[in-house]
């Protein structure tokens, strides 16, 4: 299909008035105050022959099922003649944004590893929060909703503000994204490992310091709005206790004070499950990570190297990089596209569900019986820490017993010479990797965390070393789904350039 080409973009602030609960760490958070505004960016697309799209960037941490289906139950009643399915809702992962409800982890019943040790608690104890909440505190339910809300408002806004577009797409290079699993000389890795150890081997990965990226214009060749693909989620500022949107939000910024406040900016994440913004070889500490079991360091050496990629310091510093090469590519830019091949496809895959032994079963089982053995307080968020890799074996024994696949959304798009593909993963990035070489488009965006999610999707090596990211119960799927998931998007991309 073919035509001329209608675009628009719309942005919409989900800065809450109350206080909100944080997601995305393994200790509680309630923000204290705004560093950057967190916001919903939509770019809605449609040919005159009818193809259509509405790709959303929120900052959020995840876009569940629940959150998705509810965005497009609000979307379709503004009646825009746009069939909701065609709305591509992903997060830009932030850790500094709204908790939100309803929530199961992981988006199934049974993979809640926190509920999972509820079942073991000794008579008379609970599940207790360590930071009270009150009337100046969103509730998650009430976040989802106004999230939600703010979501289809952006969709309908930038659908009514399509006007006839030129579009253009360039490529862009800067280090963002480092690999964040460390292996050891047993065979065993780890997230955040520390490398200054006589047992450290390598780093488990590479890394990709590639940016698609592409660029929307009026007929009088004036920018409208960017679309940035980057293989690093926006987790500098993980552990602050305020909200921010992160590194994509002060590239937002970047570049509307540069080209004006009407133009769009829109981040989405490329595969970067095993991704962070840090150098785990120049490793530069920071206070606001002592609150996460999952990062220790005995013997820390002052480096020169990156500001702490902890801090709001090193996250400017990231935003400024990514930033400068998308000035530079706008620089560049000599063609523009009028009326592109245009053809979008939301597919359902079924994915088969990561399994545990009966042993594993009976060995996390023990383990959690003799953690709450005598036990006389009630549990938190430190006790769902240490016990996250035994809950989360249990709860996927349990529905392993009633359940073998499992629908997710996915979706393909051709855009001229350029593919899209998405899905609702922390998708490690050798996944992305064998998409991209194997694609026929001269140029692939790939987006993760895209409408469903399902956790981390590590490789075959990752889920022999363990640790969290690649333990079974960080994410639904292993690398049978991830070899799975690879072949149906080469396949759908190739399909539609073959034509």
């Amino acid at each position: 299909m073919m035509g001329r080409l209608l675009i628009g973009w719309a942005e919409e602030s989900i800065v809450p008035e109350k206080k909100v609960s944080l997601a995305g760490q393994f200790f509680e958070r309630i923000s204290e105050y705004v560093e950057s505004e967190i916001s919903v960016t939509a770019m809605a697309v449609e040919a005159e022959d009818n193809e259509k799209m509405i790709l959303i960037s929120a900052d959020v941490i995840y876009c569940q099922d629940w959150l998705v289906d509810m965005v497009r139950g609000k979307f379709a009643e503004y009646n825009t003649g746009v069939d909701a399915q065609k709305l591509i809702i992903a997060a830009t992962h932030t850790h500094t944004s709204h908790v939100m409800q309803p929530a199961p982890n992981l988006a199934k019943p049974g993979l809640n590893a926190a509920t999972i040790l509820e079942e073991f608690l000794p008579a008379g104890k609970k599940y207790t929060q360590l930071v009270t909440s009150g009337d100046d505190v969103m509730t998650p339910s009430e976040a989802g909703e106004f999230v939600a809300k703010r979501i289809a408002l952006a969709a309908k806004r930038a659908w009514e503000n399509r006007e006839e577009a030129l579009f253009t797409n360039e490529f862009g290079r800067v280090s963002v994204g480092m690999c964040r699993r460390v292996c050891y000389d047993d065979g065993s890795a780890q997230m955040w490992g520390d490398t200054n150890s006589a047992n450290f081997v390598e780093l488990e990965s590479g890394n990709d310091s590639g940016i698609e990226l592409m660029f929307t214009y009026d007929t009088d060749k004036k920018l409208t709005g960017v679309v940035a693909n980057v293989a690093c989620p926006a987790q500098v500022l993980e552990h602050q206790s305020f909200i921010s949107s992160d590194y994509m939000g002060k590239v937002r910024s970047k570049i509307q004070e540069k080209y004006g406040k009407d133009v769009g900016f829109l981040g989405i994440l490329a595969p970067s499950g095993d991704m962070c913004p840090r150098d785990l070889i120049r490793w530069v500490e920071s206070p606001v990570c002592k609150n996460d079991p999952n990062i220790e360091r005995e013997n820390i050496i002052e480096r020169r190297a990156d500001p702490s990629m902890f801090d709001v310091k090193g996250c400017e510093k990231v935003a400024k990089r990514v930033a400068n090469e998308i000035f530079w590519a706008l620089d560049d830019v000599e063609e523009y596209f009028t009326e592109p091949e245009f053809l979008h496809k939301n597919l359902t895959v079924d994915m088969p569900l990561r399994r545990v032994t009966m042993e594993e079963y009976l060995t996390a089982k023990k383990a959690v019986e003799d953690f709450f053995d005598g036990r006389t307080e009630d549990i938190g968020y430190e006790d769902n820490a240490r016990m996250q890799i035994y809950g989360g074996i249990i709860g996927r024994y349990q529905l392993q017993q009633t359940m073998d696949v499992y629908p997710i959304e996915i979706h393909v798009i051709r855009l001229g010479d350029v593919a899209f593909a998405t899905n609702p993963y922390e998708l490690f990035l050798n996944y992305g990797n064998q998409i991209r070489a194997r694609s026929l488009a001269k140029q692939t965006f790939l987006v993760q965390l895209s409408c469903g999610a399902y956790g981390y999707l590590p490789t075959e090596k990752a889920e022999a070393g363990s640790h969290y990211s690649a333990f079974v119960g960080s994410g639904t799927v292993g690398h049978e789904g991830g070899a799975l998931l690879v072949r149906k998007t080469i396949q759908e991309i190739n399909k539609m350039f073959e034509e």
